[in-house]
């Protein structure tokens, strides 16, 4: 963490001249900058207490262009990262194995990647600049850095880590959390119903809402996801998903199994997940109503048929709840490779091959954006 903190400091502090549109000579992969950090320091290094180590910054100019995009500023970006405080590491819920850290003020969330992940990320980038220049709403994942650590020794270990947006930074406490992918195989939760709380990541089988969006959102909601979708498929990449939080205005939910009192779940827990809310009320933060962040809407609750039969959406029960939502498209750079392809090839036999994850990007995208269009409806009410 020391390393990763001393390394940020270094790029960040190196500010360069801005220009949006960039070379292509940017975007190569070989495009990096070593840096040694011997604990003695160095001409261009601090002395510290960590071993030693070399730093690797990957398309820093690329980076520093999207963290100026994304309005970004350097100063608080460095003190967010490499303040006092240090950041926290949280356990991942997926099945990645890869760790998460978050800074103090819950801004930024660090992961670390496999080696094929970068090199995923690397080959994407220009289209992933030029869409995130493109469409200032984008719902996919927020990146400013990409780094790698290495020991010096006989270890010689790397870490290469990505530094991205939380998307649950927020005022508001986050009550519910949903993956959603549009896939119905595995696609539900492991724990027991008295076990879920507002840090479980619930999946596709486990909504039980359908969430119905004012007519100017719903709109510019469904042409952002089209858009966003578009740009995934043509990069080949499958298994993202939509990630979205909920918050619940009113005083007492009840949920499908009994209630819990929103206001006693504020406050922080020790076993906190990404992305998340810590429930703060920071003053600094801008509470402006975007897309994906701080939306106030209309809940409606659901009820399935039948457990027997994967059914995807419930029946709309009339049962309404004002809540505001936070939500983003992540995981973006899982590539159909020829692993995944094999996958498929082999759950196809045994399942229903559209119920599986691991679908071609058309298929994958096309699945996608029908069950999303579906737990996200226009509020008829609304007109």
């Amino acid at each position: 963490m020391l390393n990763l903190q001393l390394g940020i400091r270094h790029a960040v502090g190196k500010q360069g001249p801005i220009t949006l549109d960039l070379k292509s000579s940017a975007f190569d992969p070989k495009e990096k900058v070593w840096t040694r950090f011997p604990p003695e320091g160095s001409k261009y290094t601090p002395p510290h207490s960590s071993c030693d180590f070399k730093w690797k910054d990957y398309c820093p100019q690329v980076f520093r262009t999207l963290r100026k995009l994304f309005k970004v500023d350097a100063a608080d970006y460095m003190l967010s990262l490499c303040g006092d405080q240090a950041l926290r590491e949280l356990s991942s819920p997926g099945k990645s194995g890869s760790f998460f850290y978050l800074t103090s003020n819950d801004q930024y969330m660090i992961k670390t990647m496999k080696k094929a992940e970068v090199k995923i990320f690397l080959k994407m980038l220009r289209a992933y600049y030029n869409h995130v220049r493109a469409f200032e709403n984008t719902l996919v994942t927020k990146f400013f850095g990409l780094h790698c650590v290495k020991l010096a020794g006989a270890n010689q270990k790397k870490v290469r880590f990505v530094i991205m947006g939380n998307l649950f930074c927020s005022d508001h406490f986050i009550h519910r959390r949903f993956d959603l992918k549009g896939s119905s195989l595995g696609r539900t939760t492991d724990k027991p119903q008295t076990e879920i709380d507002e840090y479980t990541i619930l999946k596709d089988l486990d909504l039980n809402f359908i969430f119905r969006l004012q007519k100017h959102w719903y709109q510019e909601f469904q042409r952002q996801v089209d858009k966003d979708c578009d740009f995934l498929e043509q990069e080949n990449i499958m298994d993202y998903s939509l990630l979205v939080g909920v918050h619940f205005r009113d005083k007492r939910v009840i949920m499908t199994e009994g209630s819990f009192d929103s206001d006693s779940s504020r406050g922080s827990s020790p076993h906190l997940s990404p992305h998340l809310s810590r429930g703060d009320t920071d003053p600094n933060r801008l509470c402006k109503i975007k897309l994906g962040s701080n939306m106030p809407t209309r809940a409606e609750l659901t009820i399935r048929k039948s457990e027997l039969e994967a059914q995807l959406i419930g029946e709309p029960t009339g049962e309404f709840y004002d809540v505001i939502l936070y939500f983003g498209i992540i995981d973006i750079l899982q590539d159909y490779d020829i692993s995944k392809k094999l996958e498929h090839a082999y759950k196809s036999f045994q399942y229903d091959p559209t119920s599986i994850s691991a679908v071609d990007p058309k298929q994958y995208s096309r699945r996608f954006k029908d069950f999303v269009y579906k737990a996200f409806q226009e509020d008829k009410a609304d007109t």
